[in-house]
């Protein structure tokens, strides 16, 4: 199955029917206007029926709307025609033997698809899927499973609606969790919540919370607290400031709000992405290479693919597919630990925290990388988590 073939053809197929839509509206759009015309015509004193119809008709047989619209359908009908063609040829309407016989825990399954639905505030759907079980979950625990997103999804509602108070809430709440994973969630809020102040002009108030909220961040962000203090200069019209766009842009919210959702997701425990949405785009990335392989093998051993432990062949799943649960150091050639966790460093290369002590001479000296020739400082690290 080649997929880029499919996208050309699905791309070539919309492009045809837009045309097909954009020329049919027009031709609708002219007949109108020729018939409101006339009406106009007709309702006038002294007006002359005879020639206004017989105008009328002249006009709509220039047009031959019946003759443009039967070309624009004709000309859709064909390619759609091709691309059903494409698809009857690239799609296998029978995928059951790419998959081998597998026990599976229906209940852990039931859960996977029921947090799924949750975790996407289908919080409806959810519930009808867990009632309608054949070993239906008691409610207490069809709650202990939903709760968590219903407060994860109040939360966004409020921010959406220009609200930081449950989130600033629910941040301070988890503080300690969030620096463990290296989250700067907390002062981001604080810097929304500090430009709203700042917008309605009211300068004094902003001072006052930036002394209050801002001011325990002041020793590790140093550089953005100082640009939050210079906007106190432009109350009332930072659109007109230096750094309009950086604090005033719409996307900070959408942003937020994703970012949001990613550490409340991961103080769950839960990935940032649903595992179910992963496993059916991965499936659905590797599903070509195991039909072909499938067709292969089961023609000439069918009971061999069925016990088949490791695929013969390689399946890319691409970069985001790609997950590692275990990080050895490329320098001292260890495997990383709490004590000696992976860091990231500014040039985006990472090491172990023992490596970067050790190139750092455990000083708050700048070090070189030794895969590239950026430096770093042992400050600008930060902490990986797998």
């Amino acid at each position: 199955m080649e997929l880029s073939t499919l996208k050309d053809a699905f791309d070539r197929t919309s492009k045809k029917q837009k045309l097909s839509s954009s020329k049919t509206k027009e031709v609708i759009d002219q007949v109108g206007q020729e018939i409101e015309s006339a009406v106009l015509k007709l309702q006038s004193v002294n007006s002359d029926q005879k020639s206004i119809f017989r105008d009328l008709r002249n006009k709509l047989n220039e047009i031959a709307p019946m003759s443009q619209l039967e070309g624009t359908q004709k000309d859709l009908h064909i390619v759609l025609s091709k691309y059903a063609k494409i698809l009857e040829k690239n799609f296998n309407p029978d995928i059951s033997k790419a998959y081998r016989n597998v026990d599976f825990d229906s209940h852990t399954i039931n859960q996977i698809i029921a947090t799924h639905f949750y975790r996407h505030g289908l919080f409806d759907l959810g519930d009808c899927f867990m009632h309608e079980q054949s070993n239906e979950l008691p409610e207490n625990a069809i709650a202990a499973l939903k709760s968590p997103f219903m407060e994860m999804y109040k939360i966004r509602d409020a921010i959406t609606s220009r609200n930081l108070e449950p989130a600033l809430s629910w941040a301070e709440m988890h503080r300690d969790q969030l620096l463990e994973n290296g989250s700067s969630l907390e002062l981001k809020l604080h810097q929304l919540q500090f430009v709203e102040i700042l917008q309605k002009q009211d300068k004094n108030q902003a001072l006052a919370y930036a002394r209050r909220h801002l001011a325990p961040f002041a020793s590790v962000h140093k550089v953005e607290i100082q640009k939050l203090m210079a906007c106190l200069l432009w109350a009332g019209r930072l659109d007109q400031s230096p750094y309009g766009d950086e604090f005033m842009s719409e996307t900070h919210w959408d942003k937020m709000t994703e970012e949001l959702t990613q550490q409340y997701c991961s103080l769950l425990g839960y990935s940032h992405e649903s595992p179910l949405s992963v496993a059916v785009a991965a499936g659905f990335q590797g599903l070509p290479t195991l039909l072909k392989l499938a067709s292969v093998m089961m023609a000439a051993k069918k009971q061999e693919w069925q016990e088949m432990k490791q695929l013969p062949v390689p399946l890319d799943l691409g970069r985001e597919f790609q997950f590692h649960s275990i990080f050895v150091c490329p320098v001292l050639r260890e495997q990383g630990s709490k004590e000696n966790p992976p860091m990231l460093m500014p040039c985006g290369h990472v090491l172990s925290k023992q490596s970067i002590l050790k190139l750092s001479k455990s000083s708050s000296r700048a070090f070189k990388c030794p895969y590239c020739p950026l430096e770093s400082s042992v400050a600008q690290c930060r902490e990986l988590h797998f």
